[in-house]
């Protein structure tokens, strides 16, 4: 490009063609990889221009920034103008001595009892619920005398184990008692006579002895080969079946009875509450299923924590009668551990709170004739219930905003 322009003399420039052309708007490149020894050559007008443009490109770059802060300040003053506006209507649509009044509603504040309650999940059980397995060393089953839901009475016979291996051996040992009883008698004949040795006498009556207590032993492990009742109650659960091996070490027991005459209601406490949890706290029952609550008495509080979910076990006995309890039925055990009698409670929605102010209640006051709303801060203490107790910012009388307070200021007109 610049040996181009070294060569050719510039001599029939036109500026209308040339700007016709649009070529100006590279000219500022061209002249800038133009040789240095080549400048010379180039006409004066053209030169104009060449630096006109170069000119007008660096003006160009460097008005961005400018261009922002002219229009900042213009929207500014648009703002300005607007606000003005927009105030000097509100003036005229708002009469002087005229003041909007918010309409809100207030409910009396009066002492009345707050009660707080430990929530924990439980269930129902019976005082006597029991897991019947063999007194001997078991055996195999062969007759169940009872069905679930059956009610037994205590030393019922409930099932038959396999005994006929001990039969067995006591008409052996029957057998055997009636020869060494003969031989006993006989020894004993010839003893009063004074004949023979004390030692064979001795002897005899020794071995008739020890067959009757053999015969005693095996007609108490006889006896043991049925499983009984322990308790009065009913049968809740077999799951032993006929055929099967009935063991005393088996984890699954043959028989489960229940007495539900005396019900409790027990749960698992966590281990925060182990100070406020003692027996004769008063709790509420409610039981879900059967749709009953009850007001019952702690009867026993542990005084073990459980390591693995670190809670404390707490029992309730159960009243009513006419209730229809089951095994493991779900209940929900409320522990009253507050009350205060003479409280001041409000609804918790009732309540505001600002990170400067820290809670507060607006509260309606009537001043000069005139009703006013009154932001008053507060101390609340515990929640229970959706409701708050106020230790301190308020007093009986007092008359609580309950609606319209989302928009109020300190010292508005209010009406109700």
């Amino acid at each position: 490009m610049g040996q181009k322009y070294a060569k050719e003399p510039w001599k029939r420039f036109s500026i209308e063609k040339f700007l016709a052309s649009r070529k100006y708007l590279y000219l500022p490149f061209e002249f800038l990889l133009t040789p240095r020894n080549a400048i010379n050559t180039i006409p004066p007008m053209k030169k104009i221009f060449l630096i006109t443009g170069i000119f007008f490109i660096l003006a160009s770059c460097g008005s961005n920034e400018g261009d922002k802060k002219s229009r900042l300040e213009q929207l500014k003053k648009e703002r300005d103008k607007l606000t003005e506006e927009i105030l000097k209507l509100e003036k005229e649509l708002t009469p002087e001595n005229t003041v909007s009044v918010t309409k809100v509603s207030v409910a009396l504040i009066t002492k009345t009892t707050f009660e707080h309650f430990i929530e924990v999940q439980g269930r129902i059980d019976g005082n006597e619920n029991i897991a019947v397995n063999p007194r001997n060393q078991g055996g195999t089953v062969v007759r169940i005398l009872v069905h679930e839901g059956d009610a037994v009475t205590k030393g019922q016979v409930l099932a038959e184990l396999d005994a006929l291996v001990l039969n067995q051996q006591l008409t052996d040992l029957k057998n055997k008692l009636a020869f060494v009883t003969d031989l006993y008698n006989r020894q004993k004949t010839l003893w009063d006579q004074k004949i023979g040795s004390e030692i064979q006498f001795l002897k005899a009556k020794n071995d008739m002895e020890s067959v009757q207590n053999g015969i005693a032993t095996l007609e108490e492990q006889i006896k043991m080969s049925v499983i009984t009742a322990p308790i009065n109650g009913t049968i809740e659960d077999i799951p032993i079946k006929v055929g099967q091996l009935a063991s005393p070490a088996s984890p699954i027991p043959a028989f489960r009875i229940v007495n539900f005459s005396k019900a409790k209601a027990l749960a698992d406490v966590g281990e925060a509450y182990s100070s406020k949890v003692t027996v004769g706290d008063e709790v509420k029952i409610l039981l879900p299923d059967l749709n009953r609550e009850l007001k019952e008495r702690i009867t026993f509080s542990s005084k073990y924590i459980n390591p693995t979910n670190r809670t404390f076990l707490v029992e309730a006995a159960l009243s009513g009668s006419d209730v229809h309890y089951r095994a493991n039925m779900i209940a929900v055990l409320k522990i009253k551990d507050y009350s205060n009698p003479a409280a001041i409670a409000i609804p918790q929605n009732y309540i505001q709170n600002s990170r400067d102010e820290g809670h507060f209640v607006f509260v309606a006051s009537e001043e000069n004739g005139k009703k006013i709303a009154r932001k008053r801060a507060i101390v609340p203490f515990v929640s229970y219930n959706g409701l708050t107790e106020i230790v301190d910012g308020l007093q009986d009388g007092d008359k609580i905003i309950t609606a319209g307070y989302k928009d109020l200021y300190n010292g508005q007109p209010i009406d109700y």
